[in-house]
């Protein structure tokens, strides 16, 4: 454990971090997820609902610098591709 009081406070807050990005990644590969599974089932209409879901924790997991820019775009259109075949 670190012995210098900022070393500390930078520990406690990386904690913070590290759960708070462990759980918007969580939830963006959920809905990714969830995505595939509608596709799976063949039920369009309720796969684009949850691409739009999918697409907006892809967009902010981005922002945020949880995954890069280019997997979110390529992610996206994978996730579109499936949609648009059915």
């Amino acid at each position: 454990m670190a012995n210098i009081k900022s070393a500390i406070k930078r520990a406690k807050t990386s904690e913070k971090r590290r759960v708070a990005n462990s759980q918007e990644k969580a939830a963006m590969r959920t809905a990714v997820k969830r995505v595939d599974a509608l596709v799976l089932e063949g039920n369009k209409e309720a796969a684009q609902e949850a691409f739009v879901l999918a697409t907006k924790k892809l967009d902010k997991a981005a922002s945020k610098g949880l995954i890069h820019k280019n997997k979110a775009g390529r992610d996206k259109s994978r996730l579109a591709a499936r949609i648009a075949a059915l």
